[in-house]
């Protein structure tokens, strides 16, 4: 199995701030318990992940989220990828198109455990309210504060996803749920 090496990004999050419920199908929702499952087992667990699993396993990603970490991921749910055009998962999950599915998927994962707060805070703190946040994959993402008071995240094309469900602790970092595939 191949592993892909993820740089250390230093980030300095501080600060916090509440989440409100934006009104998606899914409520904001803290876990504050820790889990004894990685990342990749609570995906596998989770039903409304099970396309991001297929992807992280086409990848060759599965090892890599399984380790130590610690890893932040913004997690796509299925409704998430639902919203690409028809037949673009299909074609990412080929073997040909690892790189790209590669790419695509390191750009939703941050080096260390980055609670809602945390980010949350750095917004707080950024003099625009935009604060960036190094992915592994080297691109930045940006994350603001939506109008309900939601956590928002700005991809390198412009495109927005909402965090919807956040802070699902596991072994290795955390998970928070978005609402629309972010793209490098």
């Amino acid at each position: 199995m191949k592993y892909v090496r993820f740089p250390k990004v230093a980030v300095a999050l501080v600060g916090s701030l509440a989440l409100v419920s934006g009104g998606s199908a899914y409520a904001m929702k803290h876990h504050a318990e820790m889990s004894s499952e990685n990342i990749v087992e609570k995906a596998v667990s989770t039903d409304d992940f099970s396309t991001l699993v297929a992807a992280v396993t086409a990848a060759d990603l599965a090892d890599t989220l399984s380790s130590d970490g610690p890893f932040t991921v913004f997690a796509p749910l299925n409704s998430a990828f639902a919203k690409l055009p028809a037949g673009t998962v299909e074609t990412l999950v080929k073997p040909e198109n690892k790189g790209t599915l590669t790419s695509i998927l390191t750009y939703h994962v941050v080096s260390g455990r980055f609670k809602a707060k945390d980010v949350m805070g750095l917004i707080k703190k950024a003099p625009d309210g935009v604060a960036s946040i190094p992915t592994v994959q080297g691109g930045v993402l940006k994350a603001s504060m939506g109008s309900d008071g939601s956590l928002m995240l700005t991809d390198a094309k412009g495109g927005t996803s909402k965090v919807v469900m956040a802070d699902v602790n596991q072994s290795n970092g955390v998970i928070h749920a978005i609402d629309t595939v972010v793209m490098p």
